[in-house]
């Protein structure tokens, strides 16, 4: 019989001695309570703390998808902080998801939602702590299948040897079709094998075992081929081309303690149109698909409902590219001003904000506005293809603060290929542009000192981006360009209206190296989890030294992931992958980035990236 009051997984002696233990209980608002008896068991894990976790739209549809089906039962996990992982390890306690409270070694399935690059420990912690065996050789046959999903499985290999299997694309597809096939391996019979066998041949099913890699002398890949011959050579991502009639969680569950994004997300579209070379979920989320405008309306109805928050955010890449923007946010306003619900706009453009609804969104909650600039040059923002000038930057500053804004946050980068000294300075220089905009304006529009907060993060080549050759940084060399940067600011006009800040240098190398790692980085990922190494994301965790010290121990050297020149015939580890995008046009992007050629965005003229294969989306408007 089940019980739904059943004890907790964590005594009371433990959740009184932990940070946080609301963490570990569930039974949140909308949580979803079923009879566990003969349903798939989908444990769906998002590995860092709660607070993370819960903000992630992807395991909320997920989360959604699954339990609307009567014969599965998806509950959550999250990695356990710090001070529970350790009485976890003392007390031998199994990791456990939170609506049944039970071990995760019960589940048939552990699905992990890999982000971050910097989650890689924090995988294994989850494994570890679960009891199932860290690699996947190890499991036993009733172990649940280890499917890894999200962005960072477009290059899965540094963590083949943990996975049954990596999901490549989108979750709303497939996924429904690996819960039937699993349903008929267990009624029939059959080993493990037999099973991964079977789910190799779903379209966007990545099963590394399957799979044998070949290196050159010089360690880059040899090839790359299945050990058997019905298993495919390439694995085509998946799309849901139709983001309208699809899965959207209309319930999300509520937590009880405050989580990094505490609102109700409404993503209006996926993907982008505007190719900037440094972006991969530019290309690896083609062709930009939109949700109709009356299904984003009554799907805001229901969120807003049934959670009760007081801030809705619109989700994309670029929101203003999106079509309906002024009617959606007009309804949004219309009905939910008077309940003072606060209508967020991340990812605007400067040159497609528009003034009449950013008046009116102020007129709910006065904040900060963010844009994105990237680079502080023209030249170099013609090189990663950002397609802003920087008379539309200013001209589009100017409207927001006659808007009634006086804070403005702008993101930059640094390291970009072909990067000079005055690129480098033009990130203080165009600051300091902005904020001479605001102080020459009349002085009706200006309300106090403007605060120009510019922020720099460091560049890493990620997978499918045109800059996948490019070479990283030192991170000495990172700091030092940062503190040139630095002293730019300070000698600046306007330097008490201006920050600055940068990211950690010793970090996005250490990004570098997973993002586009081979499976020999698994060893290195093992060695430095051996060593202690979790919350590799959160500063007062990281420790570089220790990773340095497991690239030696392993043989190998960290420069030829991050410092090293590649040839546009290599193969990487990430080419059995077939994202829709060629690698031709990635050549041919990249030779164009060299050139300081502007490629125009796919609304203007379709560069052929081969996106246009999926059958819909941007690449086909002009054809309804």
């Amino acid at each position: 019989m089940f019980d739904i009051n059943k004890d907790l997984a964590l005594t009371d002696e433990v959740l009184m001695s932990i940070e946080k233990p609301v963490r570990y209980i569930g039974n949140e608002i909308n949580s979803v309570i079923k009879n566990p008896e003969d349903k798939v068991r989908f444990a769906m894990c998002f590995p860092d703390v709660y607070e993370i976790g819960m903000s992630h739209l992807g395991m909320k549809i997920i989360y959604d998808m699954m339990n609307r089906r009567e014969d599965v039962y998806c509950e959550r996990v999250f990695s356990p902080w710090v001070d529970l992982d350790k009485v976890m390890r003392e007390e031998k306690i199994p990791l456990f998801a939170l609506e049944s409270q039970d071990p995760v070694f019960m589940f048939d399935f552990l699905a992990i939602t890999i982000q971050y690059e910097m989650c890689y420990t924090n995988i294994l912690q989850v494994l570890d702590l679960s009891q199932i065996g860290i690699f996947a050789k190890d499991r036993r046959e009733d172990a649940p299948f280890v499917i890894g999903g999200g962005p960072c499985t477009y290059n899965p290999e540094p963590l083949a040897d943990f996975f049954d299997m990596f999901y490549i694309g989108e979750g709303e597809t497939v996924y429904y079709d690996l819960i039937d096939l699993y349903k008929e391996h267990k009624k029939s019979g059959g080993s493990r094998k037999d099973f991964l066998r079977k789910a190799a041949q779903i379209p966007g099913i990545y099963v590394p075992s399957l799979y044998n890699v070949t290196y050159n002398e010089d360690g880059t890949i040899a090839a790359m081929e299945p050990v058997e011959p019905d298993i495919p050579k390439t694995i085509l991502k998946q799309v849901q081309m139709d983001l309208s009639d699809t899965f959207y969680p209309e319930k999300p569950v509520v937590p009880y303690i405050k989580v990094t994004q505490d609102r109700c997300v409404l993503e209006i579209q996926r993907g982008c149109t505007r190719g900037c070379r440094f972006c991969q979920a530019g290309m690896i989320y083609r062709p930009l698909r939109e949700r109709d405008l009356g299904m984003l309306e009554e799907t805001a109805d229901k969120m807003l409902l049934s959670t009760g928050n007081d801030e809705i955010s619109l989700s994309s890449l670029s929101s203003s590219d999106f079509r309906r923007l002024p009617e959606l946010c007009n309804y949004l306003i219309d009905n939910y001003r008077k309940k003072n619900i606060n209508i967020a706009l991340p990812s605007l453009r400067i040159d497609a904000f528009s003034l009449d609804v950013m008046s009116k969104v102020q007129d709910v909650r006065k904040s900060s506005l963010t844009f994105a600039p990237e680079a502080g040059t023209q030249r170099m923002r013609d090189v990663i293809n950002k397609g802003l000038t920087e008379e539309v930057i200013l001209s589009g500053a100017e409207e927001a603060f006659r808007g009634g804004w006086n804070k403005v946050k702008l993101y930059f980068m640094m390291g970009l290929p072909t990067e000079t000294e005055e690129d480098m300075k033009g990130i203080a220089h165009l600051s300091e542009k902005v904020a001479m905009t605001y102080y020459k304006m009349d002085s009706e529009y200006r309300h106090g000192r403007v605060a120009v907060s510019a922020s720099c993060s460091f560049f890493v080549p990620k997978p499918f981006t045109p800059f996948q050759w490019a070479p990283m940084c030192e991170y000495e060399e990172y700091n030092r360009r940062a503190h040139l940067v630095n002293d730019e600011f300070k000698a600046q006009h306007n330097r008490r209206s201006l920050s600055f800040k940068y990211h950690d240098a010793k970090t996005t190398v250490l990004e570098g190296i997973l993002a586009r790692g081979d499976r020999k980085i698994g060893h290195v990922i093992y060695d430095a989890y051996q060593k202690g190494c979790i919350y590799d994301a959160w500063t007062e965790y990281f420790h570089y030294n220790v990773w340095m010290e497991a690239m030696e121990e392993n043989g190998l050297d960290y420069h030829f992931y991050t410092t090293r020149q590649r040839s546009l015939d290599e193969i990487f580890p990430w080419d059995f992958i077939d994202i829709g995008v060629t690698k031709a046009f990635l050549k041919r992007e990249w030779n164009n980035a060299m050139e300081a050629k502007v490629t125009p965005n796919c609304r203007e003229k379709c560069s052929g990236c081969g996106a246009s294969r999926f059958g819909g989306g941007v690449c086909h408007e002009s054809k309804n």
